[in-house]
């Protein structure tokens, strides 16, 4: 222990004298460690905590699985046949996505998150129930009344944590709802919710739409394995008891929990971590390239120290306490650096990355990130600091001690380790700015793709239908009605609609039938997109109208029903005919909701990105809001939010107060949410995309900057430990231009052979990131031509300015350097 302190005290003499080193490492460390450390801090929030439910380890998702991927969705029937594998699971529950949120009314109207859940739901999750009780199997029955379980945080805020609370109404969408009882302040939900409802399913359903998600308990001594191989087993009784529901290479599964949450982020996160690895690897490089400079410099101390007495062992202990201490240092900066970096990643975040908490409140420093940074530093210290160690502890005493010390380790074969070090780095460097280079190529490609309509000056807006009123067509019909009259009477509003559904963000799909056609094996001709949407749908988005007409207000319940289908679908399934006319069936067979006569098509429509910009348009079948069966009508009021959409002849922001007061007036006082203009929402379809490629191509920036200074440093000492060399061959006749590019051919060299070098890695690299890609292959030409061509220019400016100034040594002065 006192020798261990006599080290560190000379470390601490010599970083004392050495200033300008020590905050050239401590930079380098502070980045590469605070990066680093601000992504394992999401990681660790995102993968390696633990969800916080009790034996959370067994808790897993029900899944539909095939050849193509897994899908988590389930319908009614699904749920009755798994609540019925008890041998392998137990507190099988049912609980959708959070729906369109609830609107409380009665004094101060709010809207709140909550979700339908079923009976075992609290068990599952061991949510801790502080006043009152739960649902009962009895209540999650159809016709069982109008119950809801709140929130701690509800509680306090709508009703002062009123200890009497229970038995009393709450008023969801003008509907007096009993409240039975109040889940603690610690349970955690994602998204979170404020209240809960019963999902009442009917026992006897042959409900076929998935709409919600499904979760379950492995019983104590079963294995995923065992799980798995058992709802093959049920899939196949399933298949038997609905012929036709379950695809023939479909079949059931279970997934963690836990991975099921994060899988739409892991890939994201682990090339993350991956490009914060190479910046870390570059700024080691960066500091084990100064510590080698060092070590040259102090081989005479070696020597003597040798000479001395001491071993090899005490002079490799002695420059490891060095590293070690330096690399502490860069990991306590580095810490720091991580904290406000985690920050700065959470406000750049896309939105959905699960398991951070609102606003990134989930996720901080705690001793997984303090154990990670330590462990961090003390690897980078190790790794930095050995190969120069060792390189210093075999001192060639004689020679050393008679060279000056000026002449140690001169030329390009002295420098070996040196030269390796910056080869790495440029070939680190340029695997990052190419994949960077990549996503920012998919960044141009998206902004280049036509959406299929015009989101400038449109505003969008979204409202819960709660209560009875709603859960019928004709109730839904005449709002609509009514707010778009109030709607386009505001002076500069050009067009007003509604619809279930906005673009970029996803919708239904439903099997279709052609009337007339047969089917083949399958049951349905195909499946396409499903939307609902109201007359001015088309104009607010100016959507070209192709073929036939648009929907106007005849086209009501007690009408012919009719339907408008995409380009897509028109030439898929009418290639080389006129669908105008054509009769089509939605849904048959689907269950009791979707239940319908079949409808004309009236018209084709110009294909729209409904999916995202980065997928093609599918085949896509609209639908009057005012011809929705009421069956379909009552599921979309639970599972999703009706969306308002205003065309305005100037800026949408400036009609927002005047658009939400004419809303709350039609719906009797609901509240409106969500407020965002069109372009808003075409900027947040690609937030993850443009996510990825700010930080891959920050990443790349910082290697570029540690590559190019580790090239310009190795040069820089190079010159000046060949000064009297250089000083010899001008007095023998070389010229300044012969000198100075006896400097550049040695640093391009290096440059050279790390760009080829990280060129051929990044041709395999690059195929871990192709899923993120669009419009461009992994292989870009463009990129892996243009990329090098740009770090080799870079290497060319931080090897020129030494090769310059070795250019203008003066002969006579550079033959007195010692």
């Amino acid at each position: 222990m006192n020798a261990l302190w006599k080290d560190i005290k000379h470390a601490l003499r010599m970083f004392a004298n050495n200033p300008g080193f020590i905050f050239a490492a401590l930079a380098a460390l502070t980045l590469g460690i605070g990066v680093n450390t601000a992504i394992f801090t999401v990681v660790d929030s995102v993968l390696l905590k633990p969800l916080a439910y009790p034996d959370a380890g067994r808790i897993v998702l029900f899944m539909h699985t095939s050849p193509q991927g897994n899908g988590p969705v389930a319908s009614a029937t699904d749920f009755q046949t798994w609540q019925q594998q008890t041998k392998v699971v137990q507190d099988v529950a049912a609980y959708d996505f959070g729906g369109p949120g609830y609107n409380i009314t009665g004094g101060r109207p709010e809207l709140v998150q909550g979700l339908h859940v079923t009976q075992r739901y609290f068990a599952l999750f061991g949510a801790p129930v502080i006043l009152g009780r739960t649902f009962t199997q009895e209540e999650d029955r159809p016709n069982s009344g109008h119950l809801v379980v709140i929130s701690y945080g509800l509680w306090q805020r709508r009703f002062g944590g009123d200890p009497h609370i229970v038995g009393k109404a709450l008023m969801l969408g003008n509907e007096p709802y009993t409240i039975l009882g109040v889940i603690g302040k610690s349970f955690y939900t994602d998204p979170p919710a404020d209240l809960w409802l019963p999902f009442q399913f009917d026992p006897n359903s042959n409900d076929q739409g998935h709409y919600f998600l499904v979760a379950g308990r492995l019983k104590p001594g079963v294995t995923l394995a065992q799980a798995n191989a058992q709802m093959k087993i049920a899939a196949d009784q399933f298949r038997r008891s609905y012929p036709n529901m379950l695809d023939p290479h479909e079949t059931y599964g279970v997934q963690p929990l836990r991975d099921a949450i994060v899988s739409g982020v892991r890939s994201s996160l682990f090339v993350l971590i991956g490009a914060v690895s190479f910046v870390l690897l570059i700024a080691c490089a960066n500091v084990a390239n100064l510590l080698l400079v060092r070590a040259t410099g102090r081989k005479r101390e070696f020597a003597i120290r040798s000479a001395m007495g001491a071993g090899r062992v005490r002079i490799i202990r002695q420059l490891l306490t060095e590293s070690i201490l330096l690399a502490t240092a860069g990991g306590i900066l580095g810490l720091l650096l991580g904290f406000v970096g985690v920050r700065a990643l959470l406000a750049l975040n896309p939105g959905d990355i699960p398991r951070i908490g609102e606003h990134g409140a989930a996720v901080g420093i705690d001793w997984r990130v303090l154990l990670f940074t330590l462990g961090v530093s003390v690897f980078t210290g190790i790794l930095f600091g050995l190969f120069p160690a060792i390189g210093a502890a075999r001192p060639n005493l004689n020679a050393t001690l008679k060279e000056g010390s000026n002449r140690a380790g001169t030329g390009f074969r002295q420098s070996k380790g040196r030269s390796l070090l910056v080869i790495s780095e440029v070939s680190l460097a340029l695997i990052l700015l190419i994949g960077a280079a990549l996503l920012i190529r998919t960044y141009i490609a998206l902004r280049g793709v036509n959406p299929g309509f015009n989101p400038h000056h449109v505003l969008t807006l979204e409202m819960s239908l709660t209560g009875d009123k709603y859960q019928k067509t004709a109730g839904v019909a005449q709002l609509i009605r009514d707010a778009r009259e109030r709607l386009n009477s505001i002076p500069g509003v050009e067009a007003s609609a509604s619809s279930c559904c906005i673009p970029l963000q996803g919708g239904f799909g439903l099997p279709f039938n052609v009337v007339g056609r047969p089917t083949g094996k399958s049951p349905y001709t195909g499946g396409a997109g499903w939307m609902s949407a109201s007359p001015g749908y088309f104009s607010v988005f100016k959507i070209p109208l192709l073929q036939g007409r648009d929907f106007n207000i005849q086209d009501s319940t007690g009408a012919a029903g009719v339907v408008i289908i995409n380009e897509t679908m028109a030439k898929q399934y009418w290639p080389k005919g006129n669908p105008i006319g054509q009769q089509i069936i939605i849904g048959k067979g689907i269950g009791p909701e979707y239940v319908e006569p079949a409808r004309q098509i009236i018209g084709v429509v110009g294909d729209i990105r409904d999916g995202g910009l980065n997928r093609e348009p599918r085949p896509l079948m609209i639908v009057p809001q005012s011809q929705v069966p009421d069956g379909l009508t009552a599921l979309n009021a639970r599972i999703g939010p009706i969306a308002w959409l205003v065309r305005t002849h100037g800026d949408p922001h400036q009609y927002i107060s005047a658009i939400t007061e004419q809303l709350r007036q039609a719906s009797g006082g609901f509240p409106v949410a969500h407020i965002r203009t069109m372009d808003e929402v075409v900027v947040l379809s690609t937030a993850r995309e443009n996510f990825n490629m700010l930080l891959l191509t920050i990443f790349g920036v910082c290697a570029l900057i540690l590559a190019s200074i580790g090239i310009y440093g190795l040069m820089a000492y190079s010159v000046q430990q060949r000064t009297k060399e250089m000083g010899i061959r001008m007095a023998l006749g070389a010229d300044r231009a012969k000198i100075r590019n006896l400097v550049v051919r040695q640093g391009m060299t290096l440059a050279i052979i790390g760009v080829v070098i990280g060129t051929g890695a990044a041709l395999g690299l690059t195929r871990l990131i192709a899923s993120f890609l669009y419009g461009i292959k992994a292989w870009d030409p463009l990129v892996f031509i243009s990329v090098p061509i740009i770090l080799t220019m870079v290497a060319l400016a931080a090897t020129w300015i030494p090769a310059h100034r070795a250019s203008k040594l003066e002969p006579m002065s550079a033959l007195r350097v010692e």
